[in-house]
């Protein structure tokens, strides 16, 4: 080749150093290799350029456990592996006492058995892409106070610290990964290492057994569970429990208060046999009950410290933009316990019509199949339902009664409407977990303007006071927060296990989310996106939401069968309170003179009063109602029904 030729020589080479074909990328990256030493200037830069936009690199750059307790069973991170595919082919080496590693997908999952020592620890990754060094460290500290558990939201500053919470949880049934631990102390190679009959592990050079367990936890901030004993069955989803925190910034773990774990199996017990952690392939969670498609979590009531390095972007039509990761500020010491913020400020109910004791059903409106999430428009003239067997977003003109179809990209689920009524936004997902998006559909024209591409398993999502649009992404124990605007990825709040939904207070101060399958509701600043706390409540919250006057919270129990009143002012929570069978959603009046529970096993909505829990009517409306939506003028409410393909009309007021 003559030097005319060099740069689009260099171009080719870049783009196969960067393709899928590991033979082809390692060929075109020896070639870069020695194009970059040319006398040429232009042409040495250009692929010295190509080989460092192709080559392994670690986001974060190191990871700080922090001080934790002793007798702390695991911590777990996730960083995200970067460069080209070939860097997914590297070799792993790790040293240090209790330090485990394995690649899953594009994320570098880690693991630390504090034990009795501290931690100076490197995961090195050798391979086609290049090498890159991961330190790994961690200190012991005097056990803390307070309950068990390791959940803590993310405190952190740009390019710099991300904190998690304290350590020391406990199980109520066992070990935390019962089963076994890809990686080794002893500076084996481990990079494959199938799970063995009853909790050990196959025997491959450098693996470590985990503690054999029929009932314990499963592994923090994973997804693998190889499920025996009722544990999560959410299959490598490419993540582990550690943040996905910016370019050049280090991920650290370090004190707080914690969370309760309860008995509930997942990696363990005498599954898994043999099964390579490569091989794991993403699969729906355990249903608890489904209905026409729809998944319901399992409510096994287990806290795991949690998270995903699952990358998001944003793509418009016609558009596209990078991802975007916008860190808090950082903490200097344990996050604060809710008592040490300064709580919402209730504030008198708004003026409108007094809610009913016994809201009466007006009528059904016919929708698409199987009809899910539903959100009234600011004006309280448009109603917008998501149809998941029909993928399409039904807009009901309310005085007409004309329904109108948005066609969606994938599988509609969840549904919200911005402040100003002008942007509504669908949560989307496959029954396989595919397609995990949000649609951005503008109201006046009924288009699709652009998909917002999120983590796995997004559910009801909702607006906050200040414009920004929260995730709540179910297979990543994470709440991911996006601009007004740009709709840019700016934040994630990790909270555990699985986040359903998420509701604000009327100052907008702070956020509420259930955790489903820990069975717990996680409070939330919004100042500093970090997560304050988790509030223990009955099995399996399913939904929540927070009164107009910024008093209360309602949290609809599915697998009680009841519903909590949690004091926004105080976070004491009260009850439960028997409602119908299986609730999965809950609003308010907008009065904040009666809460409501859509119990999709009893076909009906149970209107409580929030004062002192008394159920004042079970009204009857369609088949599998799943979830209700009030109108801002507080007149009617609308139930979808997802077995009949309709919602009902109730007054309210």
């Amino acid at each position: 080749m003559n030097s005319d030729n060099l740069p689009t020589t260099v171009g080719e080479l870049r783009e196969l150093a960067a393709g899928t074909d590991l033979d082809a990328a390692v060929a075109a990256r020896a070639a870069l290799v020695r194009l970059a030493g040319s006398q040429t200037t232009e042409v040495a830069t250009a692929a010295a350029e190509a080989l460092a936009a192709t080559s392994i690199a670690l986001e974060p750059a190191r990871i700080d456990f922090g001080p934790v307790s002793p007798g702390t069973p695991r911590l777990s991170a996730s960083v995200a592996v970067l460069g080209s595919p070939a860097a997914l082919s590297s070799r792993l080496k790790v040293t240090g006492p209790g330090l485990r590693a394995r690649l899953a997908g594009d994320q570098l999952q880690i693991e630390w058995a504090p034990g009795e020592r501290a931690l100076t620890g490197m995961i090195s990754l050798d391979g086609p892409a290049g090498a890159a060094d991961l330190p790994v460290t961690g200190h012991l500290s005097v056990a803390s106070a307070g309950v068990p558990g390791a959940h803590l939201g993310l405190s952190s500053a740009g390019g710099a610290d991300l904190l998690f919470g304290q350590s020391g949880f406990g199980s109520a049934a066992g070990a935390d990964l019962p089963g076994g631990h890809l990686g080794s102390d002893s500076g084996g190679d481990a990079d494959l290492l199938g799970f063995g009959l009853s909790g050990t592990a196959a025997g491959l050079p450098g693996a470590d057994p985990g503690p054999s367990s029929a009932g314990g936890a499963d592994l923090p901030g994973g997804h693998h569970g190889f499920g025996s004993g009722g544990g999560a069955d959410l299959l490598g989803r490419g993540s582990g429990g550690g943040a996905d925190p910016p370019g050049g910034g280090r991920l650290r773990f370090g004190s707080g208060e914690g969370a309760d774990s309860a008995a509930a199996g997942g990696l363990g017990g005498g599954g898994g046999v043999g099964r390579s952690w490569r091989s794991i392939t993403a699969r729906a969670p355990r249903p608890a009950r489904r209905v026409k498609g729809l998944i319901i979590a399992g409510a096994a009531a287990v806290a795991l410290l949690g998270g995903t390095g699952i990358a998001a972007a944003v793509t418009f039509t016609g558009t596209s933009s990078s991802p975007s990761f916008v860190p808090s500020s950082p903490s200097s010491g344990p996050s604060p316990s809710a008592s040490s913020v300064a709580p919402s400020a209730p504030t008198s109910p708004p003026a409108g019509p007094a809610s009913s004791d016994r809201p009466a059903v007006e009528g059904t409106i016919r929708v698409g199949d199987e009809p899910e999430g539903v959100a009234v428009s600011p004006d309280s003239r448009t109603v917008y339902v998501a149809n998941q067997n029909s993928r399409i977003l039904s807009v009901v003109d309310l005085a007409s009664r004309k329904v109108r179809s948005v066609t969606l990209r994938n599988t509609p689920r969840f549904v919200t409407v911005a402040p100003d009524g002008r942007r509504v936004f669908v949560s989307m997902y496959e029954n396989d977990l595919s397609g995990s998006g949000v649609a951005v559909v503008d109201a006046p024209s009924l288009k699709v303007v652009g998909n917002l591409k999120t983590g796995v398993q997004p559910y009801a999502l909702s607006v906050a006071p200040d414009g920004r649009l929260w995730v709540p992404i179910h297979g990543g124990r994470n709440v991911e927060i996006y601009s007004a605007a740009a709709l840019r990825l700016t934040a994630r709040v990790f909270v555990p296990e699985n986040p359903h939904a998420v509701a604000f207070d009327t100052d907008g101060r702070r956020a509420f989310t259930p955790d489903h399958e820990s069975s717990t509701v996680s409070v939330i600043d919004v100042r500093t996106d970090k997560r304050l706390r988790s509030i223990p409540v009955s099995t399996a919250p399913h939904s929540l939401a927070v009164s107009p006057d910024g008093r209360t919270v309602v949290v609809a129990c599915f697998g009680a069968n009841a519903v909590e009143l949690i004091d926004t002012t105080t976070l004491q929570r009260r009850g439960p309170f028997r409602v119908g069978q299986k609730p999965q959603a809950a609003a308010f009046a907008t009065d904040s003179g009666h809460a409501y529970a859509v119990n999709e096993a009893g076909n009906s909505v149970s209107v409580i009063d929030p004062r002192t829990g008394r159920t004042t009517a079970t009204v009857p409306v369609g088949r599998s109602p799943r979830t209700m939506a009030v109108s801002p003028d507080g007149r009617f409410a609308y139930v979808s029904n997802g077995d009949d393909d309709t919602i009902s009309v109730l007054r309210v007021s």
